[in-house]
């Protein structure tokens, strides 16, 4: 019997609502200056440091098997016909607008789904950048990883110094075949038949968390709080409507001080100065573009659960809180501040929730009826006349405070760029890096018209907010 490892539900769950008009993966962007690497840069020696690393990184060698009638979740195998040359690709920029060209290239890559037929990621190393630089562009399914595993894998490719440490790729080793259809729906119906309780357990999971969030709503009302923000209650925006596969970027990036600044002067949270900046961009696009609401937006925001509990650090652990953007206020510091009284009150909701609740979804709902769920949202017309579930998805992730290299390379700008989600068009996700924050929105070109200008909002919305910390120390 060939060794299979099952995906776990919430894993499972972004293969079962990925699309033809909707790509569900994670892309990450490192900027790198070969200044520092004793060697400079070569193609040839940035694959063959990836190939050096491919012990320690088991994820990129493995690929999906799916069961038949969808009677339990994929399985992960070693891929027995892994080639890397497959995975690592080259591209030289013309020299007229480099980034402008880099920008338009990664919108290009994230708007194609990954072959599950091969392991799920895609590498691009790109030359002819200003001053000699080159970028690394990388994107792994969903079903792999979140911000935080993501960043795990990508840290087995970097290191701490500009001097590499030289490691021979690792012998190649006849991995085993394929499971046949007949092995697969035995192994599938041996998982079910064995954990017959696997549905009611999740089904008495999700009830709780459901009672859990109840009670902490009643609670919150009694003593006055104010409301949180809850899905589907969103206004109808250009943002919530069908979209195409098409996808456009836009990258930046600001000092972290700045935002400790602001965080220290109005005590407020790192995340709360993130979304009072994003509030502030959208209020100025919206209202240039004549499509400012009457309410407030409402935001979905990942948050990482690792560490609640012992699960496999390499899968993903995440859950949503939802919070309200203001941008039907015009004043900067009272936008901040609503923001933070609702992420204070998303938070208590969020952990009344726990951890497991996509998990428990998936367990519970037949992923073919989680497919024919999306298809017809999206194909029905549904998502342009339903209230949205979200308006967009707005993601903080941490990375490492000090530099980091890739093959003797610096790490001089760390961008990462997340998928949409059915009924909203925008992500914008914010991923810190020795003492800067790296800015990547991710947007469907038919409902944002320009992309760049909404980048340049959030770096003004920042901006806005130091001048007012600024003033506070005076």
């Amino acid at each position: 019997m060939v060794v299979v490892e099952r995906l776990t539900a919430s894993d499972a769950w972004f293969l079962y609502v990925e699309g033809p008009t909707l790509p569900v993966h994670v892309t990450g962007l490192l900027i790198l200056d070969p200044a520092t690497s004793p060697t400079g840069f070569s193609f040839s020696g940035l694959r063959q440091h990836i190939a050096g690393r491919l012990d320690v990184t088991p994820e990129l060698r493995r690929r999906l098997v799916e069961v038949p009638l969808a009677i339990d979740h994929p399985c992960w195998i070693e891929d027995p016909a892994f080639d890397l040359d497959q995975h690592v690709h080259h591209l030289v920029l013309s020299r007229a607008d480099p980034t402008t060209e880099l920008a338009r290239f990664i919108g290009e890559f994230v708007s194609s789904r990954l072959d599950r037929t091969r392991p799920l990621w895609d590498l691009v190393v790109v030359e002819g950048l200003d001053d000699g630089r080159f970028a690394v562009i990388v994107k792994m399914h969903h079903c792999e990883v979140d911000g935080v595993s993501g960043l795990g894998i990508l840290e087995h490719l970097l290191e701490l110094s500009p001097t590499p440490e030289h490691r021979d790729p690792p012998p190649r080793v006849e991995a085993e075949r394929l499971p046949s259809v007949t092995e697969v729906l035995a192994a599938a119906t041996w998982n079910r038949v064995t954990d017959p309780l696997r549905p009611v357990r999740a089904a008495v999971d999700a009830a709780r968390s459901l009672w859990q969030v109840g009670g902490t709503t009643i609670r919150r009302r009694r003593i006055g709080a104010d409301p949180v923000a809850h899905p589907l209650n969103a206004p109808r925006t250009s943002f919530n409507s069908s979209m195409s596969a098409e996808r456009v970027v836009a990258f930046g990036r600001a000092p972290l001080e700045d935002l400790k600044t602001i965080r220290r002067a109005f005590d407020v949270t790192i995340n709360d100065v993130v979304l009072a900046a994003c509030t502030h961009a959208l209020r100025d696009y919206m209202a240039c573009h004549d499509l400012l609401p009457v309410r407030p937006l409402v935001c979905s925001v990942p948050c990482s659960t690792h560490g609640h509990d012992d699960r496999d650090l390499s899968s993903n652990q995440v859950s949503n809180m939802f919070v309200n953007l203001p941008v039907q206020v015009a004043d900067p510091l009272a936008q901040l501040r609503m923001v933070h009284a609702g992420s204070c009150g998303a938070k208590e909701v969020q952990e009344s929730v726990g951890a497991n609740m996509i998990s428990d979804l998936v367990e519970i709902v037949p992923p073919s009826m989680i497919h024919l769920a999306m298809r017809l949202y999206s194909e029905s017309g549904l998502v342009d006349r339903v209230p949205p579930i979200h308006n967009l998805i707005v993601s903080n992730v941490m990375g490492s405070p000090v530099p980091m290299y890739l093959a003797g390379s610096k790490v001089v700008g760390l961008h990462a760029f997340g998928p949409l989600m059915l009924g909203a068009g925008l992500n914008i996700t914010v991923l810190s890096h020795d003492g800067d924050i790296g800015i990547g929105l991710t947007a469907c070109p038919d409902v944002i018209a320009d992309i760049d200008e909404l980048l340049e909002d959030l770096l003004g919305g920042i901006a806005v907010l130091l001048e007012a910390a600024g003033r506070l120390a005076v």
